[in-house]
């Protein structure tokens, strides 16, 4: 069954309230009010998301000198040139983007660099010392790391036409315009159900707490997927959870993998019965026939990963084109086409988003603040320090 309710409103939404530049605290009523619920999907995997090894679709091109021609009018010149596009997501979806953005802009070589996202934040963060960052679009998981990238002048602001109508909520989008959310990503629980039944799997964030599951829970380690790490950082932002939530679940032998997809595989392949794990990568797996099922428990963490046009970057233009792409109604409909969830309320999703919860609350002031705190003393606590 498809869903066809507005999408949820993520955990730490990029608008709030200012009183006197000060953030103001989401309120959960908002955040259920506007919500879409989501359905059991059934699986974790995919093959390259937040990639070991970095990838390169093509080796970055020399830019234009005009920075990619401008889209054509009557008499005007069809768009040409390059772009490149830095990413965390898997290329399975990175692919599919490429051939729809290339469908529609033949004569534009898109490329695309993807690793997991400390990975490439690490890669911009040394661009931009030397002086340029060679993406012209930038497109990682944790939003966290939008509010680095804007206050060391990295991004532009970009108000992308696809805004116009209200298909896409104000709240994916960043009030200076410097991001707009591209898709949604929801952090759940995972099991190998060939070694747990439904009836003992964990259904809650405190079950994985519970004795039974000691050394049987696995997830990525936060420094280098970014979803992960926004999971992270929103447990231990919450008064509920916080650091002493981690603290226990260490405790517990949760046992760390190095990025997403490894995470996800381990636990289809029974290496472990429980996973942290995300909603799109499982239903990869599962599509694939790996013993896994995936459930959103309680207080969902719901992820709106941005994408943002890099300042002064090779080709601005088409850089546009590519950002107005993916928030397009046909672009997020080949996204939801590979298990994500759009962003826009006019594309049906392909999964039924109603068996969610509820959504975990956050301060997403809080979260830009915090998350390198939090970041270290997860890694105390994990022993990774």
């Amino acid at each position: 069954m498809t869903g066809e309710r507005k999408p949820p409103i993520p955990s730490g939404k990029f608008v709030y309230e200012r009183n006197d530049l000060n953030m103001k605290k989401i309120s959960l009523s908002l955040i259920l009010a506007m919500m879409m619920v989501l359905s059991l999907l059934a699986g974790c995997g995919g093959n390259n998301g937040g990639a070991s090894e970095p990838a390169v679709s093509n080796s970055p091109s020399t830019p234009a000198d005009n920075g990619g021609t401008s889209t054509s009018g009557d008499g005007g010149s069809e768009p040409s040139g390059t772009v490149m596009l830095y990413s965390s997501m898997q290329e399975e979806q990175l692919i599919a983007i490429k051939e729809g953005f290339t469908k529609k802009y033949p004569n534009i070589k898109m490329e695309y660099y993807f690793a997991g996202t400390s990975k490439v934040v690490t890669k911009i963060s040394t661009e931009a010392q030397a002086g340029h960052v060679d993406a012209d679009v930038i497109w990682v998981g944790d939003a966290a790391d939008y509010v680095s990238f804007k206050e060391n002048n990295i991004l532009q602001p970009y108000t992308s036409p696809e805004l116009d109508g209200g298909a896409i909520d104000s709240a994916y989008v960043d009030p200076e315009g410097y991001y707009t959310a591209g898709r949604l990503v929801g952090v759940g629980i995972a099991y190998n159900n060939a070694l747990v039944t439904p009836e003992e799997a964990p259904k809650t964030w405190s079950d994985l707490l519970d004795s039974k599951w000691k050394d049987q829970v696995v997830m990525s380690d936060p420094g280098t997927a970014g979803t992960t790490k926004y999971w992270m950082n929103a447990m231990m932002c919450s008064d509920k959870y916080g650091t002493d939530y981690m603290q226990k679940l260490h405790d517990n032998g949760c046992l760390l993998e190095s990025g997403t997809t490894a995470t996800h595989n381990q636990l289809a392949a029974s290496a472990y019965k429980v996973g942290v794990c995300l909603d799109y990568v499982s239903a990869n797996l599962i599509k694939d026939g790996s013993p896994i099922t995936f459930l959103y428990p309680e207080e969902t963490v719901s992820i709106a990963s941005p994408i943002g046009l890099v300042k002064d970057c090779n080709n601005e233009e088409n850089g546009k084109l590519l950002y107005d792409f993916i928030l397009s109604k046909e672009g997020q409909e080949i996204l939801v086409a590979n298990n994500l969830v759009s962003v826009r309320s006019d594309v049906e999703q392909s999964v039924d988003l109603s068996a969610i919860p509820s959504i975990l609350e956050c301060d997403f002031a809080k979260l830009a603040s915090d998350s390198g705190s939090n970041l270290e003393n997860f890694n105390k606590i994990f022993g990774l320090s």
